[in-house]
């Protein structure tokens, strides 16, 4: 499933498409060519309207049952619905058996089985039989299979097969592929390149952003999305890129604002209304939010990967209005899913302590140790489940034992310093507030930003914390 932003946006496409919808519109059966109606179907598909995509396809096996692109079609569908059985079916449809396309399927069909070498196989011995005309398409081919699989290290040494290609097909690809690699830096290079050529592109702009957003490169990601957003005022990209943007800066009211106008495009999507709610909470509406997480919860279907996380944010929820027996039914429900269940243990203990009862509390803290074997992250995650129930002093000496065994039995753990900053801070224990900053900003800045940044100007970098708190202290 492809979006050819530039065909879709060619006259050629417009009239294609105003021709086919004009005949349904009167009741007729329009006859097009396979290509035609896969194009067709992309283009429905990229714009959220799944039944015409289907009905699109429908009717292009119906007229062509062995074409091989609508085949490929339904095979790559079976395949992201993870039935791979079905996917050879319609594999085994395609008339033309050498037809490239047939070709890259069943190379697809490989990867998505996990035999990813004896994918890369197939491609080498196929490849001996591409013509040198057709070699650099052929590339780009083998390299967006891997890049949609995330098969990004082997996507790479296709790309490095070239020729030397400065098309913009490949010059994207590449910077996908980098992406996947984690070299966010590089990647965006190569997509301002890209917008250079093409600034109207609101693909490109949307990629651009995304790259940055990995990047945590947040306000030029807020930027990006919003060329794509002028260009478009409903691309549905570029307003998720910018709320998600908007809620990693904490600006929560703003990202809820977006959220709501991907809702609009996109009602019952328990994604979107998940991130209201959570948007929601954050800003302490927590009736709020659970209508909106409740409503994404009866859309959700079982094999959501946001279900766990709805059931988490109802809990917090519930906990905070001080209803601990509904709070309790959502980890519950939670824990039917399948997965380790210590973390939420540990989140079923914090909901004890938070409103008030401490033994069961206790105990089910006591079970997640033993069934996590000890884990430092386990034991850091309950004492700052104390401390966020204003349990400090307890959570300062539990610290004091913490590190004692971590730095005996995980040396290479790095986690905590922050927190026990944090508690000696409110604890007016200054020079072990010190003490712990200096540790937290040497080993782990990230955690020092994020667990102690509040009590500094915004904007300051870890590295100045010391010397700055060290002035203020000594004043």
């Amino acid at each position: 499933m492809q979006y050819n932003e530039e065909y879709f946006n060619s006259e050629d496409f417009k009239e294609l498409l105003e021709s086919y919808e004009t005949a349904l519109q009167a009741g007729e059966r329009p006859f097009m060519d396979a290509d035609d109606l896969v194009d067709l179907a992309d283009y429905y598909n990229y714009h959220g309207e799944g039944d015409k995509a289907a009905e699109a396809i429908e009717r292009a096996l119906d007229l062509y049952p062995d074409a091989t692109l609508p085949n490929v079609f339904k095979a790559r569908e079976a395949l992201m619905m993870g039935d791979n059985e079905l996917a050879h079916h319609y594999a085994e449809a395609i008339g033309d058996k050498d037809d490239p396309d047939y070709h890259y399927l069943t190379a697809e069909i490989l990867i998505a089985e996990g035999h990813i070498e004896q994918a890369d196989l197939y491609l080498r011995r196929y490849a001996k039989s591409v013509n040198e005309d057709e070699w650099e398409d052929f590339i780009k081919d083998c390299a967006n299979l891997y890049v949609d699989y995330g098969v990004n290290d082997k996507a790479y040494q296709w790309m490095m097969r070239s020729k030397g290609d400065d098309s913009s097909d490949f010059k994207e690809l590449m910077a996908r592929t980098l992406m996947g690699l984690g070299k966010y830096k590089d990647s965006e290079k190569l997509f301002n390149e890209l917008i250079d050529r093409d600034p109207y592109s609101s693909h490109y702009w949307n990629a651009l952003a995304t790259a940055q957003f990995m990047d945590e490169d947040y306000s030029n990601a807020i930027t990006s999305s919003e060329y794509a957003i002028a260009i478009n005022p409903n691309d549905p990209d570029g307003l998720s890129s910018k709320a998600n943007g908007l809620f990693r800066l904490g600006n929560y009211e703003e990202a809820l604002e977006y959220f709501r106008r991907l809702e609009n495009l996109m009602p019952d999507d328990d994604v979107i209304l998940l991130d209201e709610g959570v948007c929601l909470v954050n800003l302490g509406r927590h009736e709020e939010a659970v209508s909106y997480l409740e409503h994404a919860l009866s859309v959700a279907d079982e094999e959501s990967e946001v279900l766990p996380q709805i059931y988490l944010e109802l809990a917090f929820c519930y906990s905070s209005m001080k209803q601990p027996s509904k709070a309790l039914e959502m980890i519950d429900a939670a824990m039917e899913l399948p997965g380790d269940t210590t973390d939420l243990m540990v989140i079923r203990g914090h909901i004890l302590l938070e409103n008030g009862m401490l033994e069961e509390a206790e105990e089910t803290f006591k079970d997640a140790i033993r069934q996590s074997d000890n884990s430092p992250s386990v034991l850091l995650r309950i004492i700052v489940s104390l401390y966020d129930n204003r349990y400090v002093n307890s959570s300062y000496e539990m610290f004091k034992k913490f590190f004692e065994v971590v730095n005996a039995y995980a040396p290479d753990f790095n986690k905590g310093h922050a927190y026990m900053a944090l508690c000696c801070h409110d604890l007016g224990k200054n020079d072990e507030f010190l003490e712990y900053l200096r540790k937290s900003v040497k080993i782990n800045p990230r955690e020092a930003h994020l667990v102690l940044g509040f009590l500094f100007p915004e904007g300051m970098e870890p590295n100045e914390y010391v010397k700055y708190m060290e002035q203020r202290l000594n004043k």
